[in-house]
């Protein structure tokens, strides 16, 4: 039977963590008993302190946090992962997570059929970065020398991984819609320097998609790989209320080479839970290594022989493959419904903010982020004016989120905009909660409390 709980901290599932672990107790009672060997007293004094020290934190648990891409963990991800520590498996090598081993198997098979995948090589890493780090890993293996693309709008960490790696790297500057130039993309690649293009399917500042079709078909032409980092957007691949040049995106976004995608975004898990996919198994060539003590309890594969990182928790495949147990990553289900809850919220946010004259915004959101501006004389006295209403909706528990974004995106509704300023400080929220659907009311009001009280203050 289905519980609903008051949004906050979740302290009721707990019942369910203690029958758990009786169950899982019970699979080791033909060992001698240990003793338990800590001091309770103790343990709780310093519990209450680390509780009174984490709450000097955001509510990121809570709708009225819209801020940042910080979401909760789905309650069955936290009681899975809280039960497996108490087993705490290491999923390099077999003999050090068997169970925890299988599952994220069994759990990246299911991210992989999200893409229309059923043959690929892929594993969880401990997220997005140490994914990305393995797509340009095996680019450059495949492509030595040659030169990593991606949009100026991709996540930073595109170039400085590629430095760590040691191959070229050259930014696509963004068109007025967040998304990688075309024209601009195509010239670089007739130099035949390219090895690989990196599409953004979700921005982070914006949430932007790079037109995947067309780097596609321009992949057709000058034949270079192209990696999908879907860190953030890839869980929309599910959502049924995107926009048809959206949907287009993730209709080919099986045909990329390789796949980043984060369960700890959109998937409901905690962090750091991301994971690397490859369409074409043979890239686990590259990952071949001899290890003279770890691979000989089972003639399966070891993750560990397919990652680069050796220890990894066993937790967060346990945790994902719970999440998915309950919440199967298909299309029409649970999740696919609470993602587009989040992009419903976002649309709805976009259009109060477009009919209210007191702001600016960029373009519609392609996923569940919302960019835009209160409206002044100048392009420096938005920029103020946007940092004072962040500090006046946190005074109120409604926390958002400042970016530094091209000025492009917001003409030409920006006044008196200096030839040489190319950014300005804009608002951003992330409406990447299913509840945010239901706060965008209590959300707009204390918006436009904020901005009457500091439009009034002299």
């Amino acid at each position: 039977m289905e519980t609903s709980h008051p949004v906050g901290i979740d302290l009721q599932s707990l019942k369910i963590l203690e029958s758990a672990l009786t169950n899982l107790n019970e699979g080791f009672q033909e060992l001698e008993p240990v003793e338990a060997g800590f001091d309770e007293a103790q343990i709780r004094k310093v519990m209450l302190e680390v509780a009174d020290r984490m709450r000097d934190n955001f509510p990121y648990f809570h709708p009225l946090y819209a801020g940042q891409m910080l979401k909760p963990p789905h309650p069955a991800a936290r009681l899975a992962y809280m039960l497996s520590l108490y087993i705490n498996p290491n999923n390099h090598a077999l003999d050090g997570g068997r169970a925890s081993s299988c599952m994220e198997k069994e759990a990246v098979r299911e991210l992989a059929g999200m893409f229309g995948w059923e043959t690929f090589l892929g594993h969880l890493t401990g997220g997005g970065t140490m994914a990305n780090l393995e797509a340009l890993w095996i680019a450059g293996e495949m492509n030595p020398g040659k030169m990593i693309i991606a949009s100026s709008q991709a996540h930073y960490t595109h170039e400085r991984l590629s430095r760590v790696l040691k191959l070229p790297f050259k930014a696509i500057p963004a068109d007025r819609l967040g998304r990688m130039d075309m024209n601009r993309l195509e010239d670089q690649a007739r130099t035949g320097k390219v090895g690989t293009v990196v599409a953004t399917i979700g921005t982070t500042a914006t949430g932007s998609l790079d037109p995947l079709p067309e780097i596609l078909n321009l992949k057709e032409k000058f034949g270079f790989r192209v990696h999908a980092d879907a860190a953030y957007g890839g869980y929309f691949t599910l959502a049924d209320n995107l926009t048809a040049e959206a949907g287009k995106v993730f209709e080919r976004l099986g045909e990329a080479d390789s796949i980043v995608v984060d369960p700890h975004k959109h998937g409901l898990q905690p962090y750091g839970c991301g994971c690397i996919l490859f369409r074409d198994p043979s890239a686990g060539i590259y990952y071949k290594h001899e290890s003279p003590y770890t691979y000989f309890s089972s003639d399966e594969l070891h993750l560990g022989e397919i990652s680069l990182e050796c220890s990894r928790p066993g937790a967060s495949a346990v945790a994902l493959w719970a999440t998915q147990k309950l919440l199967p990553p298909v299309r029409g289900g649970e999740l696919s419904r609470m993602i587009g809850k989040g992009r419903e919220a976002a649309l709805s946010l976009y259009e109060r903010l477009r009919q209210d004259p007191r702001f600016i915004v960029a373009f519609p959101p392609e996923l569940d982020i919302v960019i835009w501006l209160p409206r002044a004389e100048s392009a420096e006295a938005v920029s103020k004016l946007s940092r004072a209403l962040f500090g006046e909706t946190g005074r109120n528990h409604l926390h958002l989120a400042l970016a530094e974004l091209p000025v492009d995106f917001f003409e030409p509704g920006i006044p008196n905009t200096g030839s040489d300023q190319h950014t300005i400080t804009s608002l951003r929220s992330v409406l990447m909660k299913p509840e945010h659907e239901e706060w965008i009311e209590t959300i707009w009001q204390v918006l436009d409390r904020s901005m009457e009280r500091i439009v009034k203050k002299p």
